[in-house]
Order: structure tokens, then sequence, then C-alpha cells
């Protein structure tokens, strides 16, 4: 199924129960569908000019009862899904834009900006409760370990950070690698962080031990990795710059089989439906894609690709693209 947003999109996500998927436009504008679980039709329930300027990233909250968008205007806004009228808007949220937004739990976001900084939001509250100047360039992607409480970021300075939300404070950071880090999920049960790159690297940090990778994997260079969707603790779905979205076995290190072609452009974000039955995908062609995820996996098991040949274990040696693709940042 193809949604046609009109403008570019740079954040969606997908409602936490019900059939209904929204999306975060360069236009200021939130787009909220609904869609057909046999994939014969989708309908728009809203259109809603959010903020002034771009609007970069996107969540449900509140049990999918609202929806949150922040802006590089520095705002964040809480809209009702049912009426499509503003909750609550926190201006001057951060000193700069606003990039990144991901859910902590059911009360708690985070959201990272253009200059580094990461702040911890309670959304009942509607108060900042943390904050980390974490890196020195833009906050490209989050996760989070509820188990230790550690909130991960990664940027366009090239490290991987790790935010301690008991003591509020930035409990370590990676070295500078060459290019900037796109992407970030946790993985092998909270044993491994896999980081997307500029160059297509993908690189692996063994929890604790974040000051430096611990494998590398090159299988998917020189085009970007600029979304990660972790599949199982064994699988991971990438989302490259050449608009090739591909499933990738971790340790061991192999590309198991390319999954769609969403267009030619860059991969702007992946996401599950609440019922893991689609993927989405938004890309610059300015189309909301959803994919069959049973239709995508069927032939996994036949296809897989061994990449140990491009598998760099221990080598500190980083593969660099020798003409690199300029910083994500620019385009919004």
């Amino acid at each position: 199924m193809e949604i046609d947003l009109g403008k570019i999109p740079f954040g969606m996500d997908f409602h936490p129960q019900d059939h209904m998927v929204a999306a975060a436009l360069i236009t200021g504008h939130l787009h909220l569908y609904r869609y057909t679980a046999d994939f014969s039709s989708q309908k728009r329930l809203l259109e809603v000019q959010a903020h002034d300027d771009s609007c970069r990233a996107v969540r449900f909250i509140n049990g999918g009862q609202a929806i949150l968008t922040a802006s590089s205007d520095r705002s964040i806004l809480a809209t009702d899904v049912e009426t499509g009228s503003p909750i609550a808007r926190v201006e001057n949220a951060h000193e700069d834009a606003i990039f990144s937004l991901i859910n902590l739990n059911e009360s708690t976001i985070a959201t990272g900006d253009d200059q580094g900084c990461i702040k911890v939001w309670d959304t009942r509250q509607r108060s900042c409760c943390n904050s980390f100047n974490a890196h020195e360039d833009y906050v490209s992607d989050m996760t989070f370990a509820s188990d230790s409480m550690k909130l991960l970021g990664t940027s366009g300075d090239g490290t991987l950070s790790v935010c301690n939300l008991r003591s509020n404070k930035v409990q370590t950071r990676s070295e500078f690698s060459e290019e900037e880090l796109l992407s970030v999920v946790i993985m092998k049960n909270g044993r491994k962080v896999i980081c997307g790159s500029q160059n297509g690297t993908l690189l692996l940090y063994s929890w604790g031990f974040f000051k430096d990778c611990s494998d590398r994997f090159v299988g998917l260079s020189p085009n970007s990795v600029d979304a990660l969707l972790k599949l199982d603790e064994d699988r991971v779905v990438t989302g490259s710059e050449n608009g090739l979205i591909s499933l990738v076995g971790i340790l061991p290190n192999r590309i198991i089989q390319p999954l769609a072609e969403h267009s030619e452009y860059p991969i702007e974000r992946l996401a599950f439906s609440h019922d893991r039955k689609f993927l989405g995908s938004i890309s610059h062609d300015q189309m909301l894609k959803l994919w069959d995820l049973d239709d995508l996996l069927q032939n996994s098991g036949d296809t897989q690709k061994d990449q140990d040949d491009v598998t760099d274990s221990d080598s500190d040696e980083m593969d660099v693209d020798i003409n690199p693709p300029s910083s994500k940042k620019g385009l919004c």
C-alpha cells in the first residue's frame, strides 16, 4: 500500500493499538491515516499545521490518544488523535532545532537537538526531568534500555553516548568514528549495540564497553544506513541511502536478503505496525509505504547471503567512503 503524502516526510509512527499511522512532513504538517488490515484502502483522518518549520519527528503517546511532534522551530506539540486539536505545546523546548524524538515509557519521552543536547520529558507533568549535553552535533537517533535506565544516542559528531537517567549524567561516550552515526538499536538480549553510519558500515559495540566498537560490518557500504529496526535479537531491518530495505543478521554478520526497494531516495524511517503485520517506510519520494511483513520474510531462510568476507571483527582500521555523502541535517 502506498500513501502519497504530497511533501517530504521526516518521521512516521504507528498507533500502538489500531490501524493508524502518522507522518511528520517538511512543511510542518502532521498527517494521520487509517488503513485496512487487508491493504484494500486507506483514508486520511487528520491534516494539521503543527509547526511553523519542518516537523522532524512524530510519536503516539498516552496509549494512542495523542500524537507528539517535534520541530526545527524548537517546539513540541501534543495533538488529540480524535479531534486534531492541540492539547499542549512547549515552545523553546530546546535551545536549538529538535532533530529526534522517542518514547521511553508510557509517560516519558526523549528529544535530541541539532547541537547534541538530549532532554527527557514527563508527558504528564509537561516538564523536562533530565538534560544531557551528550554530543557536539545533531542527535540523529536514540534508543532506551529500560532495565538499566540508560538512554543511548547517536550523533553527527560520530559518537555513541550513554546517558544514565538515574544519576542524570552522561555515563560514557565512544571514541570519535570517522563518519556520522545515524541510527541505533540494542540487540542480542542487551549484549550488543548496533549503529548505522554515513558510509554504510554497521558498528557493533559490546554493552559496557562503549569506547570502541568490537565489530564492523561493511556489507551495506557505501550507502549510508539511515534507519535501523530490530526484528528480533539476531536480525535487524536496515534502511539505506539508496532506498533499499534489507534484512541483516548480527553475529554472524551477513546480509540475509534484500526485502524491498522503497525508491531511489534515502529511507528516513522504518517502523512496525502494532500487530507487526506491516512494515512502514518513508523516503524523499514523498511516499509512505506499507509492506506485508510476512510476504517480505517468507523467503528469508532460503536466500541467506553470508558476508563473512566483509566482516571486520578485530581490526582497528575503519572502512571509510572516499566520497562520503553530505550530512543528513542539511536536508531540513
